[in-house]
């Protein structure tokens, strides 16, 4: 016997005397709900990225692009008063000229880490979706149980009463 762990001897037992752990013994859990009464909980919320990434990213992608033609115009030898000028007017020009987060990219260009920039895809072809299909804005999924429920409801409880018994109303 090994650290008071299993048998004295395992002479006569019919097995080596090697102790292991049951692995197919489930334990209880405390929690007998696993999943969660709220059911407004469980109802898809889009994702909302977030506009100061989005921007900063948008700078990013400018100075890049800047810094690239910095470095392009001092290996020509280019004075640094040019080069100044250059890149400052180069960075003007994509400043205005993507003063708005370009939304018209596909989702499949998007790389794995650029999540903000997918949501903000995702929200942009949802919305012509949403148009293309004549849905509302305020449209909620399943509304119109909900509205049929509260007619039936009604239905039920303005029953007209004729010769004593309760008709309803069709």
């Amino acid at each position: 016997m090994s650290s008071n762990v299993g048998l004295t001897t395992p002479r006569g037992s019919g097995t080596s005397g090697y102790v292991q752990r049951n692995l197919s013994h489930l334990k209880p859990r405390d929690n007998f709900a696993p999943y969660p009464k709220d059911y407004d909980s469980l109802k898809h919320r889009q994702r909302k990225p977030d506009k100061d990434i989005l921007n900063h990213d948008r700078l990013r992608e400018i100075e890049v692009k800047v810094f690239d033609l910095r470095d392009k115009l001092e290996e020509e030898g280019i004075s640094e008063d040019e080069i100044e000028l250059q890149t400052s007017t180069l960075r003007q020009k994509l400043t205005s000229s993507s003063s708005s987060p370009s939304t018209e990219e596909k989702k499949g260009q998007f790389k794995p880490h650029e999540v903000h920039r997918l949501a903000e895809a995702k929200i942009v072809e949802s919305e012509k979706l949403r148009k293309a299909l004549g849905i509302r804005q305020d449209y909620e999924e399943g509304g119109h149980w909900k509205k049929q429920e509260e007619r039936l409801r009604e239905g039920v409880g303005e029953g007209e009463v004729k010769d004593g018994k309760r008709e309803r109303g069709r």
